[in-house]
């Protein structure tokens, strides 16, 4: 008897020994398949960060790729505010337009100087304001040469642009306020301010948001001019153009 209870008590060891045994080799399988598991996840998340970061990369190229474009479609454009809502039809505005710009700013164009023309927004009690574009770049500035006429009357008239740049432009005219309550002369250039120090020196400036050091280089005393600064910069600005627009023809081609 004492022998089959020695025999049962070895046997009852044997089994805890293999339960104890295949409990840790479960417990390595389930390690090793949760490793396993764990970068599959990390390959498919680095591989969809790839994709994500490519195809974030192109919506930046092509939202730059439009604003460009935009910014060309534009480029023409000047938008008259107050005149009054009369014409009864397209040549009637135009006339209006072209009468308005002799008499007003003193300058003589006719049908052949318009390219479009067509107020913009709801009726109301005002006038709505009205956009033309102009065959020529040349007779865009010589009206914008003229706009002093218009100052102390009901009328005045605007650049076209586009609403990412307004906005830019927004924020630079509180930085341009503060640059004139030190005394410094300063001007917005499309989405620039430019600050005429009083050495006569220029800093050119982009948006507050964009450039965040731009505050520390407008109390920088060895600024260079900004002629050299300003012809480096269009002419990088020229080449970016040129390359924007290949790229874009070879896209569309």
């Amino acid at each position: 008897m004492e022998e089959i209870m020695k025999a049962l008590q070895n046997i009852q060891k044997e089994l805890n020994a293999q339960k104890i045994e295949i409990q840790k080799s479960g417990e390595k399988v389930t390690e090793q398949v949760t490793l396993n598991i764990i970068n599959k996840l990390e390959e498919k998340f680095s591989i969809l960060e790839e994709k994500h970061q490519t195809l974030k990369e192109n919506v930046e190229q092509q939202e730059k790729r439009i604003q460009f474009m935009e910014k060309q479609a534009r480029q023409r454009n000047i938008i008259f505010f107050g005149i009054e809502e009369s014409e009864t039809s397209y040549h009637n505005l135009e006339n209006n337009i072209l009468q308005f710009i002799s008499e007003r700013l003193l300058l003589k164009l006719d049908c052949r100087d318009i390219q479009e023309i067509k107020r913009v927004g709801k009726k109301g009690d005002k006038p709505r304001p009205i956009i033309v574009t102009f065959s020529t770049l040349g007779s865009k500035v010589s009206i914008l040469k003229h706009k002093r006429l218009l100052k102390d009357t009901q009328y005045y008239l605007n650049e076209d642009y586009p609403k990412h740049i307004l906005e830019k432009r927004k924020e630079l005219q509180e930085e341009a306020n503060r640059e004139r309550e030190k005394g410094n002369k300063v001007m917005i250039k499309y989405d620039k301010l430019v600050i005429l120090k009083s050495n006569n020196k220029r800093i050119l400036m982009t948006s507050p948001e964009s450039d965040p050091n731009s505050q520390a280089l407008v109390g920088n005393s060895t600024t260079r001019p900004i002629k050299k600064k300003k012809k480096n910069n269009q002419t990088h600005i020229y080449l970016d153009q040129i390359v924007s627009q290949k790229e874009f023809l070879n896209q569309a081609f």
